[in-house]
């Protein structure tokens, strides 16, 4: 707190804005963020003076208050033609913004296939490209919403609620039964089905050695 930026430890916003592809400029003096701060003090010295005047006194009467009425009076009376027309926002790609809005923090899966986070024990369900996930290392993402999701890599490991209970949509189906033989092995059914020639030279259409050979 109150030193420079360190690009090299970024915070969660930072970390937010770098993978959007948004750089990020500290402001290390209140001049320098001129704009918000008049904002700021425009707010600071309106905002209590019209709640009180309407005899506001909870937060939800403010909001109300703010939705129905105050916005929209406080754009009309400052806010100012942009010098220069365009839009200046960039279109977004296919990236997971629900991915990236969230609270990110690393965790190494344990040998029983589950990630510890806040006194929680996250349970992976088996994933079909790997035997198994113990030693590697997975990214817990804390939502807006409270719920948690688990990643590895590209691959998504699994959602949960704030308790850590796993969601339904984010299960993997149950395995198909196999059969099995009585001595253990798997009955592999080829397809397409296994070509097979006749044991019988009577059923064969080819001759046998020793009509060729008369």
């Amino acid at each position: 707190m109150g030193g420079k930026a360190d690009p090299h430890r970024l915070t969660q916003v930072g970390r937010a804005l770098r993978e959007l592809g948004i750089q990020m400029i500290p402001a290390y003096s209140p001049q320098a963020r001129g704009r918000s701060e008049r904002n700021f003090g425009t707010w600071q010295g309106r905002l209590p003076q019209e709640l009180r005047l309407h005899e506001i006194h909870t937060l939800e009467a403010a909001n109300r208050f703010l939705r129905a009425h105050y916005i929209a009076e406080f754009n009309r009376r400052f806010q100012t033609v942009a010098a220069q027309r365009g839009n200046a926002f960039v279109s977004r790609t296919s990236r997971d913004l629900d991915l990236i809005f969230s609270l990110q923090f690393e965790r190494v899966i344990n040998r029983d296939n589950t990630v510890s986070f806040q006194n929680l024990n996250l349970q992976i369900e088996p994933a079909r490209f790997r035997a198994t996930l113990a030693g590697c290392n997975a990214m817990v993402h804390q939502h807006l919403d409270g719920t948690l999701s688990l990643t590895h890599g590209p691959h998504r490991l699994g959602r949960y609620t704030a308790q850590g209970t796993a969601l339904e949509e984010h299960k993997a189906p149950a395995r198909r039964a196999v059969e099995k033989t009585r001595r253990g092995k798997v009955i592999k059914p080829t397809f397409p089905p296994r070509l097979e020639i006749p044991q019988n030279p009577r059923d064969s259409h080819f001759p046998t050695a020793p009509t060729a050979a008369g």
